[in-house]
Order: C-alpha cells, then sequence, then structure tokens
C-alpha cells in the first residue's frame, strides 16, 4: 500500500470503532488516509480520533469550503486510489445503488472513479432485506466490491450475520484488489452447490453428505474477483455471501430448470452441487407404514436429468462450463470421460472416500482437469483456499477466452 491514496468513509454504525484500528492498519502498511465522516458516524466515534490516527484533517461537512482553489468533493475523489467504505450501514449502500448525493460521503464518492470497497454492517434483518440483498446486487453491476459480513454476536445482543469483518481481514481484502487483476469483474457466473433432494414420501427423501460449503466458498471468492454471481442452492445451512443472488431449489429438476434458464445470460457454470443421480418412479402422499407381514421394501428408481449434457446443448462460442466430479475409485480415468462426455472446459476432481476430502467437511482436496494441459492437484486444504485455486484456473480460462 505504499504510496497509495485511500478514502476511508465512515458510516453510522456502532462498529464504527473497527473503523480507528483499520485507519491505524492502513498508515503501517505505507498508505496516505484521508477520512470522510457521515452525521450520524460522529454519534459513536470522534473525528478528533481519525484526525489523530490519519496526520489529516477529517471531513464531514460538505458546504465547509476548506479549500478556496477547489471543489472539495471533485478534489478529494480524483486525491483517492482506493474508496473503502467501513462500516457501510444500509442508508449508504442504498445511496450509491441509487445514485443519491444527499452528503458529503455519497457526494464524494459519486464523483470518485476508482475503485471501492463496501464493507457492510448491520443487523441481519437489515442485511437480508430485500432491498438491502437488491442495492447489493447492483454495487456489484457497478464493478464495487462488497465483503461479506462476519457471523458473530451482534450489537443487539444475539448471535447473527451482518457484523463488520475484523481490520486485518479487511486488509487482507484490500491487498488483493490492489495487487490482482480481475478478468473475472463483471462477468456473470452461475454458481450450484448443496444436494437435491428427491422424495419418497412426505417425511423421506433421497440425497447425499454435501453441505454445500465448496459451492459457498466458490461463490464468495467469484463475487471478490468481481464477478455478477447467481447461486442455485439445494437446502443447506450456510449463509449466502453479501452481493450474492440466491436462488433456492430442492429437487434436481428443479436445479435443472433453474440452470437452463439461467445460463442463456451467463458467461461461466459452475456446477458444485452434488446432484441426486436417481429419483424414486413413485413418491407417495402420504407416509409409507410399516407393515407387520412384510419386513422389507422395495422403491423402484429411475434416473434423474443429466443437468450438464443439457447445458452442453445451449453453450455458445465463449460459455465456459466447470463440472464436479466426486469419486471413490479410478479418478483421472472417470474424470477424463467425464469432461469429454459434458464438453466441459474444467473439471473438478476429488475422491471422497479420503479423509478430510469431499462431502460434509471444512477441507478438501481436488484434482482440476483441463483438456489442453496437465492436471493440478491440490494439497489438502481448507474449502476456501481450494476455493481460491479453482478460481485462479477459472480465471485464466475466462482470460483466455476473451
Amino acid at each position: 500500500m505504499a504510496e497509495q491514496h485511500v478514502a476511508l468513509y465512515v458510516t453510522g454504525s456502532i462498529a464504527a470503532y473497527k473503523a480507528l484500528a483499520l485507519t491505524r492498519l492502513l498508515i503501517k502498511s505505507g498508505a496516505t488516509v484521508r477520512v470522510v465522516m457521515t452525521e450520524a458516524a460522529e454519534a459513536f466515534v470522534t473525528p478528533l480520533s481519525f484526525q489523530i490516527l490519519s496526520k489529516n484533517a477529517v471531513v464531514t461537512d460538505m458546504f465547509a469550503g476548506s479549500k478556496v482553489q477547489s471543489v472539495d468533493h471533485i478534489e478529494l475523489a480524483d486525491w483517492t486510489d482506493l474508496a473503502v467504505v467501513a462500516p457501510a450501514t444500509a442508508n449508504i449502500i442504498g445511496k450509491l445503488a441509487n445514485g443519491i448525493a444527499d452528503d458529503m460521503a455519497s457526494l464524494t464518492l459519486m464523483a470518485t472513479t476508482a475503485s471501492k470497497l463496501v464493507v457492510p454492517a448491520m443487523n441481519q434483518h437489515m442485511l437480508d432485506n430485500p432491498a438491502t440483498q437488491r442495492n447489493l446486487e447492483t454495487l456489484k453491476r457497478d464493478g464495487i466490491t462488497v465483503m461479506t459480513p462476519a457471523n458473530g454476536f451482534l450489537a443487539e445482543g444475539y448471535n447473527g450475520r451482518g457484523r463488520m469483518p475484523e481490520p486485518a481481514e479487511i486488509m487482507q481484502l484490500i491487498s488483493s484488489l490492489k495487487t490482482q487483476t480481475t478478468p473475472l469483474t463483471g462477468k456473470k457466473v452461475i454458481v450450484t452447490a448443496g444436494g437435491t433432494r428427491e422424495r419418497i414420501d412426505p417425511v423421506r427423501f433421497i440425497t447425499n453428505d454435501s453441505s454445500g460449503k465448496m459451492g459457498y466458498a466458490l461463490a464468495e471468492e467469484l463475487q471478490h474477483r468481481g464477478a455478477i454471481v447467481t447461486l442455485i442452492s439445494a437446502p443447506t445451512k450456510l449463509t449466502v455471501p453479501a452481493g450474492v443472488k440466491l436462488i433456492s431449489v430442492l429437487t434436481t429438476e428443479d436445479l435443472a430448470e433453474a440452470v437452463t434458464s439461467a445460463f442463456t445470460q451467463a458467461d461461466v457454470l459452475v456446477m458444485a452441487a452434488a446432484v441426486a443421480d436417481f429419483k424414486p418412479v413413485n413418491s407417495a402422499n402420504q407416509k409409507i407404514k410399516k407393515s407387520a407381514d412384510n419386513d422389507q421394501m422395495t422403491i423402484e428408481l429411475t434416473k434423474t436429468v443429466d443437468i450438464l449434457k443439457q447445458v452442453a446443448k445451449l453453450k455458445r462460442p465463449g460459455q465456459i462450463t466447470v463440472g464436479f466430479a466426486a469419486e471413490t475409485q479410478n479418478l483421472l480415468e472417470n474424470a477424463r470421460q467425464k469432461i469429454i462426455s459434458k464438453q466441459l472446459d474444467l473439471l473438478i476432481a476429488n475422491d471422497v472416500s479420503q479423509p478430510g476430502v469431499g462431502f460434509n467437511g471444512d477441507t478438501n482436496q481436488v484434482t482440476i482437469l483441463q483438456t489442453d494441459q496437465a492436471p493440478i492437484k491440490t494439497t489438502l486444504a481448507d474449502k476456501h483456499t481450494i476455493a481460491k485455486q479453482v478460481v485462479d484456473q477459472i480465471s485464466q480460462r475466462v482470460q483466455k477466452e476473451g
């Protein structure tokens, strides 16, 4: 961050105190920091605190006219190399998304052409509000990076999603923004996740051990790289990354309909969902009861729809499809057959019989296959690390395809 000009926008959240530590970390990294505070932010932290840390005057009033030879908000916008809004309330997010400029913070951000990072911080109910989610999606489409809020103990006294991430985590993301090219910026990406369910009766279903963690990690990483991400998810217990559009599905047929509908407008499809391969021929309308006369029950199964084969028929030049293959034997042989038969650009294969690999855990180890290069085998690592490695390869493929 040496010699970088960072404009830090602090808005009215209890998390404003964390912005003091973030200011300190930015200064220590070599950046020059100028702070803009909203009126509501001043109710939580004083401008003097930021002034002492940043060694620069804090901007609070759009009519102050501190520099008579310049227009204050334009001067600050032109000075900025990176604008960071942390904490970002639902109010400032709404203003940014809808072009409202009625105070110094929103006015200056409107005039800023440099990269922007928004770090939401609010109660989970506010974060999940459809208006907030629409606004976050708009920011993403506009090329603004939105950081996923943290889970934890909220100011209201209960656990939930919406906490401002720790300043050290924000610094890690800032560092990646300043060093990383983003071929994925603005690309429309579909990610599928979770295990589909096929009903036997109203209380039983066929599914698998997928937790959805790999797909959600991929969606979050793609979102961090600037992609416009739609997450099509079967049931999970996971939190949807902020700024990612969620489409909920249940069965394989539901998933197929959602994928084929969205694929026509997509640049990339990442099929990380664990799709049920079979479903009952008949699903009972009432719970199937035990019979005293028979200790066995036979359920007739039929294949579910092959989503990737359907997608292959719709695929146009330049679209990229990424498949996943969970195997327990002959990993590379089965994976190579699948990448050809499904006309995939990349295939992410893993041996789920190995300890710590695959379903319902926090770690994974994969082999990334492409038809025009040697397989890439990762080490065993947490799924967020694996997601970064997979997205690296997707990004390179996007760049290659132009």
